[in-house]
């Protein structure tokens, strides 16, 4: 009787280490070592091309957060109003891409810590002298970036009725510069870009609308505490601002 009961409890014993083993492999295996980040590289300074990669401040900010949580960083470029789904599905661990947090993403998803401040900007024809600031634009043909901030702020302000929306910025931008559209609304910092590769374009001294970009996550994603605890260190350390320095001067990041 007693060699029964012995044998039964080595049994156990056995069963519990190896459940204990293989629940130890299982963690192991499970711990991720990518993450992914949503983008629409189309938004110079913050994400673009150069060759067949992306790079900007978004991309190497993002990348130094993923080296703090011990990862690689892995990008993926899609169209600016598939970001928030892909992130939202799990297609992707988090979205970049000069985002804004305004209450109507906050319901759809979780936001980082803000790591910069952008404003909205007006783009116009050199030559024109109708538009000097956001309330010239009342019954004008804006253009705007589809599913973007700029798009969100004009439509409200000016009517869906007077809104052009395109893919890309710059498709925006090109549609300006043919004299189909009245004026362009977005980030001031890919606004100088455009403007620098388009001649006759100007930008507006009144700046539009001022707002904070940060990085966008799964509801209750547990990676929010861990990228903001990254991007604290990232601007303490300095490692910020050189990015942004990188990208546009001297400016320095809010």
């Amino acid at each position: 009787m007693k060699k029964k009961i012995l044998s039964v409890v080595l049994a156990a014993v056995c069963v519990l280490s190896l459940a204990a083993c293989g629940s130890k492999a299982d963690s192991k295996e499970s711990k991720k070592d990518t993450i992914v980040m949503a983008t629409n590289a189309e938004f110079p300074p913050y994400e673009y091309y150069e060759g067949d990669k992306v790079v900007g401040i978004d991309a190497e900010f993002a990348a130094a957060i993923a080296e703090k949580l011990g990862m690689e960083l892995k990008i993926e470029d899609m169209a600016f109003d598939s970001i928030i789904p892909a992130v939202q599905s799990g297609k992707a661990d988090f979205g970049a891409a000069g985002m804004t947090v305004t209450d109507e993403r906050k319901s759809q998803v979780d936001f980082s810590d803000s790591y910069y401040t952008g404003r909205q900007v007006i783009i116009v024809k050199e030559d024109n002298t109708e538009i000097t600031g956001p309330d010239d634009l009342t019954g004008k043909k804006i253009g705007v970036q589809l599913g973007t901030t700029g798009d969100i702020y004009a439509s409200g302000d000016y009517g869906d009725e007077n809104i052009e929306r395109f893919n890309k910025g710059f498709e925006a931008v090109q549609s300006l510069g043919q004299g189909k559209i009245d004026a362009v609304v977005i980030d001031d910092q890919p606004a100088k870009t455009f403007v620098e590769e388009n001649e006759g374009l100007k930008i507006l001294d009144t700046e539009y609308v001022e707002e904070d970009y940060a990085l966008c996550f799964k509801k209750d994603s547990d990676l929010v505490d861990q990228v903001n605890d990254a991007i604290a260190a990232l601007k303490a350390d300095g490692t910020f601002d050189k990015i942004v320095e990188k990208y546009i001067g001297t400016e320095t990041a809010e």
